[in-house]
């Protein structure tokens, strides 16, 4: 029996206020201080380099050739779209203006681009095997927790509200539900492009890493500290990665 179209973008909207739920754990922490603030930044960046490696993993189980065209896509993307930042003058986003609303529209725009192919990888997996839609997105519900605390950690030590934050964590996932329904109901078309998607999300990721997250934590903690976090961020994703959303 089908499942109705509603139920897969209800399904799909779940997983999207479930990033919201990552920025809970940041209301009880105190007003943070320089060297917390560089290692949240640290660990934000550990959560989206495993959230990368997640990502290339999935796609190159369906087509390691364009998961690698996607994640030169998203090198392209994310380097263009650094670029049109800069020259738009002072930006202000999330109750941030300057270099900190910069690295947080950076990390914004790729969370809410790399949502749309969760929200592909849902609806195909709807028109699926028994099952497989529901054990889906329940994974990318609980996978998108953490995605949602990577976004807090780069908001909030920079002066985003703790409410604010679950919002816009929220907003990045809504591409989930809105891509949901037409995967589901276009299966085939949709099928062959999901490996693009998923590894232009994953370019876009490293790329803000490397460039962005990294270099931020630096200017607060030494590199042995950061690197420390990182690698500890790195390791908690993918052992969540292992123990959830293996199938």
């Amino acid at each position: 029996m089908e499942t109705a179209v509603w139920i897969v973008v209800a399904a799909a909207f779940v997983t999207a206020v479930m990033t919201g739920v990552g920025a809970l754990p940041l209301a009880l922490a105190r007003q943070p201080g320089p060297r917390v603030m560089g290692w949240a930044t640290a660990a934000a960046a550990g959560l989206m380099l495993a959230a990368s490696h997640g990502l290339i993993a999935e796609g190159a189980a369906l087509a390691p050739g364009l998961t690698l065209l996607g994640v030169l896509l998203g090198l392209g993307a994310i380097v263009g779209a650094r670029r049109l930042v800069d020259g738009a003058g002072e930006v202000h986003v999330a109750d941030l203006s300057g270099a900190n609303a910069t690295a947080a529209l950076l990390v914004l725009g790729i969370m809410t681009a790399h949502s749309f192919a969760e929200g592909v990888a849902v609806g195909v997996s709807f028109a699926g095997s028994d099952g497989l839609g529901a054990f889906i997105t329940t994974a990318i519900a609980l996978h998108n927790v953490p995605e949602g605390l990577a976004i807090a950690l780069v908001l909030v030590p920079r002066g985003t509200p703790v409410w604010k934050a679950a919002l816009w964590a929220i907003f990045t996932s809504l591409p989930q539900p809105i891509m949901a329904g037409p995967a589901y109901v276009m299966v085939e078309l949709f099928r062959p492009v999901l490996p693009v998607g998923l590894g232009l999300a994953a370019g876009a990721m490293i790329w803000m890493v490397f460039s962005e997250l990294f270099p931020d934590a630096l200017d607060n903690v030494d590199s042995g500290s950061a690197g420390l976090v990182v690698t500890l961020a790195f390791s908690a994703m993918m052992a969540f990665q292992m123990l959830v959303l293996t199938h």
